[in-house]
């Protein structure tokens, strides 16, 4: 399994830093790749995923949150029955610095692709160190916006 993170400090409570991680719903606004999060009717930790692929693809899969521990930690990772080319796992940390400011985490692992996925999600995991940083930053801007 192959692994990516980044940290950054925001200008953000920690429990409003963990909201708007919590449902998941709203990467799409901080991930490009990502078209859409979305919840599982009555299962607050089951979501349903799309997310961009090559030439203009879906690839989808779902995922449950494995360990959420307010305000400090999110994971998920794919469901059992998910595609095998699209395994992949998340965890967000959020630590406390006080005086309104919370250290963020977002940490991605992934198998590397194969079979006839292997293409369409290869695609999105090129360069996947960036596109956890770009998140970061994204998030940064958006949580001290509000």
């Amino acid at each position: 399994m192959a692994a990516v993170a980044h940290y950054v400090e925001v200008d953000a409570p920690v429990q409003a830093c963990y909201d708007w991680w919590r449902p998941l719903t709203r990467l799409p606004q901080v991930f490009s790749d990502v078209k859409s999060v979305q919840a599982a009717d009555g299962d607050a930790d089951r979501t349903h995923w799309a997310v961009s692929g090559p030439a203009g693809s879906t690839v989808e899969w779902d995922a449950r949150i494995v360990e959420d521990a307010a305000p400090h930690k999110i994971a998920w990772t794919t469901v059992d029955d998910a595609d095998p080319d699209v395994k992949n796992s998340g965890v967000i940390r959020f630590d406390d610095k006080g005086n309104g400011r919370t250290g963020v985490e977002i940490a991605l692992d992934y198998e590397p692709p194969a079979g006839k996925l292997g293409e369409a999600v290869a695609s999105l995991l090129a360069d996947p160190q960036k596109k956890v940083e770009r998140a970061a930053a994204e998030f940064k801007t958006v949580i001290e916006a509000r």
